[in-house]
């Protein structure tokens, strides 16, 4: 049986069809979706692309911030055997007609009315779209466009069936999904993911990081790069964790969400935490006299802790009661102020990040583990790994693939995460 990420969304919909799958915010409240709620979604958008005359082999593009819509659209059009290909939000009108035409999309899902309008100044140039669909709360008249409601109405058109037969005849090798680079030699390129790259990589990563059920992570970073997708998508339907969708503009509600969904893994890019450190710098400087000495000693304790378990080793019986201290005066306050108490694993990937700031969290018990790798790798290359974490380093090569130099320092990487 072909094993993608489609079936393990109808895996998890079958066996625990009850759970929460995602959760978003609506008002004040973080409101959830069952894995079953969740497979049928992806379902009925799928049945709408197909009344769309999207078919096997053909493509779609999504253009907006981290929403449960775009994550259906994008796993609907796999379903259905099309690949999806998302659209930075921050693209010019001409960088997203530059995707739409080379990814020959005909569908394209967009968040709002500003992002519809940069599709709508273009698309009268565009000879292969054909429909606009936007995501919920936004309503166009335009005979062009579908709201979300009307869009999903579509799949009324077509029987389940069809859909059951579009998934069995999925192949491991076929084109699942493409993701364009940031084209810094030129203009961006779409990289080819297949269905085995995807679901093997995710398989990897749940057995690399021990993912589980009882995990949960915010989306927050772009969806149209693979890191975000892998932690948002596929790795979360593999392990079945609980995704929650960050507040639109995360620079103004990423801690105050933190704080509220207190996620076990967190994955960031080097700017999410140098900002974290001048943040928590500035509070830790505040502290004068006894206060302050008590900071330097549990950071001295925090710092010694990290590195122990960074190679593997528990603390012995004198530094696991000076680290308990340590946490109930210090560290916890951190975390909390962080919304990171009860993260477990935390990844930083996507640029270099200087090691002071990595031995800065982990003086206050926030080991963070760097991961390196490319949109081609779908997401990692090499990695780091929890009981072995050297600050500095990239780590060691991902499960299942082999990464050697080549005589003129070349990086070459081989294994079923490359595209």
């Amino acid at each position: 049986m072909t094993d993608t990420i489609l079936h393990r969304l109808h895996e998890n919909g079958r066996i625990r069809p009850n759970a929460p799958a995602y959760y978003e915010k609506i008002g004040s409240a973080w409101v959830p979706t069952s894995w079953q709620e969740y497979t049928n979604q992806v379902r009925q958008a799928a049945r709408a692309l197909v009344a769309l005359g999207v078919e096997p082999g053909q493509n779609v593009t999504i253009l907006g911030f981290n929403r449960p819509e775009w994550v259906i659209f994008d796993l609907a059009c796999m379903m259905i055997g099309g690949a999806p290909a998302g659209i930075y939000t921050t693209n010019s009108p001409a960088e997203c007609k530059y995707i739409i035409e080379n990814s020959e999309s005909s569908i394209i899902l967009v968040e709002n009315q500003s992002q519809w309008e940069k599709i709508a100044e273009v698309r009268d140039d565009i000879a292969c779209l054909k429909y606009i669909a936007l995501m919920r709360g936004t309503e166009i008249d335009d005979e062009m466009t579908l709201s979300w409601e009307a869009f999903m109405a579509k799949g009324n058109e077509v029987e389940e069936s069809v859909i059951d037969a579009r998934m069995d005849a999925l192949e491991q090798d076929q084109l699942a999904t493409l993701i364009y680079t940031s084209g810094t030699t030129g203009p961006p390129k779409g990289v080819m993911l297949s269905h085995h790259n995807l679901s093997s990589t995710a398989t990897n990563a749940k057995g690399l990081i021990d993912l589980s059920p009882s995990d949960r992570t915010i989306s927050y970073l772009p969806l149209s790069h693979i890191a975000e997708q892998m932690f948002s998508i596929h790795a979360a339907i593999t392990a079945a964790y609980q995704v929650y969708y960050a507040e639109y503009s995360p620079q103004d509600h990423l801690n105050d969400n933190l704080k509220e969904v207190k996620p076990t893994i967190f994955f960031g890019v080097p700017r999410i935490f140098e900002r974290f450190q001048a943040g928590v710098a500035a509070q830790l400087s505040q502290a004068e006299g006894v206060r302050a000495k008590l900071v330097e000693w549990a950071r001295g304790v925090g710092h010694e802790v990290t590195m122990l378990r960074n190679r593997g080793q528990e603390p012995g019986a004198l530094l696991a009661l000076q680290y308990r201290i340590a946490d109930a005066l210090v560290f916890s306050r951190v975390k909390e102020g962080l919304g990171l108490y009860q993260a477990r694993l935390i990844i930083v990937s996507a640029a270099p990040i200087s090691e002071d700031i990595l031995h800065f969290f982990a003086s206050l018990d926030l080991p963070i583990m760097e991961l390196y790798g490319q949109s081609e790798d779908c997401g990692p290359s090499t990695t780091n790994r929890p009981g072995a974490i050297k600050i500095g380093t990239v780590g060691q090569a991902w499960p299942g693939s082999e990464v050697k130099l080549a005589p003129d320092g070349e990086i070459l990487v081989k294994g079923p995460n490359v595209f």
